[in-house]
């Protein structure tokens, strides 16, 4: 049996360049639900932090991913905890931030800040060099509503944790606010943009639609008025230098790092690819269409249509491990 892949890419970030994934939480363990997520809705909702995978082995796996990316002349710019789920549940992640940054490259986290209300993650936070946090929305009831959150979280204290976090971290911090559409942010995108303002440091407020396949069918990004009320509300509260829309796709320049089969379910592990995307992938690897219909008939790849276009993600299997893991037909 194949082990689960921790790392994948590198792939095209819209904010990171390059990035080469680290996926440190198993499917789907995670503290919020949100109706948007482009992995689906979350079956182990948790807030308790737990030991996952050994720091050991998810050092191993970004070693060999970044030796192959080298090989191939694939450029890596960030290393960055983007799992299949919220990556400040693992224990660990102290530890893995400081194994991982000596191999040279920034390490950035994509968080949802659910959990930042918590000293000690907010100190291991501290010692990456990228952060992006999640605030899509300030009204609590309007919260739950998007981010379905655990039953314990309260707003208030995620809230207090974010301002207390940017007044010490030293890197790069971001926010991202997604906007969806038929909801009424009615005063709700002053209230973000306000709480931005009052943060200590922000380099960047990102504004974001789901481009990709939702958690719930009826998700559909918001419309161009309400995108561009946002940009505008954001830009008179922070200057419009620091406010930037997260609202195209981010190309289909993805790595080839010497297997193709394993370099598609790494990357739709946790980031659905387009067609087209799929289609360079295997023009650069010199592989045909036949590895995506074998992965489709082996029941590894699902093929989804959203917003007019086809995407493929790695299927979720279900099992009765205690950790809730998957265990995937191929891997490294």
């Amino acid at each position: 049996m194949n082990c689960i892949e921790l790392a994948f890419g590198p792939i095209p970030s819209r904010r990171l360049g390059r990035s080469l994934g680290v996926n440190n939480i198993p499917p789907k363990s995670c503290s919020y639900s949100c109706i948007y997520c482009q992995l689906g809705k979350t079956n182990n909702m948790i807030i308790d932090r737990q030991e996952f995978y050994k720091p050991e082995q998810i050092f191993a796996q970004v070693e060999k991913r970044i030796n192959n990316a080298i090989l191939k002349g694939e450029k890596i710019d960030y290393i960055t905890f983007v799992p299949d789920g919220e990556p400040t549940l693992d224990i660990n992640l102290g530890k893995e931030i400081s194994l991982l940054k000596g191999f040279g490259f920034p390490i950035a986290v994509i968080t949802n800040a659910s959990l930042l209300w918590n000293e000690e993650i907010r100190e291991e936070l501290l010692t990456a060099n990228f952060i992006s946090l999640k605030i899509d929305a300030i009204n609590s009831s309007l919260w739950r509503y998007i981010n379905r959150p655990h039953k314990d979280l309260k707003l208030d204290r995620i809230l207090d944790g974010i301002k207390e976090f940017t007044k010490n971290f030293k890197g790069i911090i971001v926010s991202e606010t997604m906007l969806i559409n038929d909801i009424n942010y009615e005063n709700e995108l002053e209230e973000i943009a306000n709480f931005l303002k009052d943060l200590t440091r922000l380099d960047k407020a990102y504004i974001a639609i789901p481009i990709r396949p939702p958690a719930e069918k009826w998700v559909r990004p918001a419309k161009e008025d309400i995108l561009n009320k946002a940009f505008q509300i954001f830009s008179e509260k922070l200057g419009s230098n620091k406010v930037e829309f997260l609202i195209e796709y981010e190309k289909n320049n993805f790595a080839f790092t010497g297997n193709i089969k394993e370099d598609l379910l790494s990357i739709t592990n946790v980031h659905p690819m387009r067609e087209e995307a799929i289609a360079t992938l295997l023009k650069k690897a010199n592989a045909s269409w036949q590895v995506v219909e074998d992965l489709l008939s082996s029941g590894e790849l699902v093929k989804i249509k959203y917003e007019g276009n086809i995407y493929y993600m790695r299927k979720f299997l279900t099992s009765s491990h205690p950790k809730g893991q998957r265990f995937p037909l191929g891997g490294s």
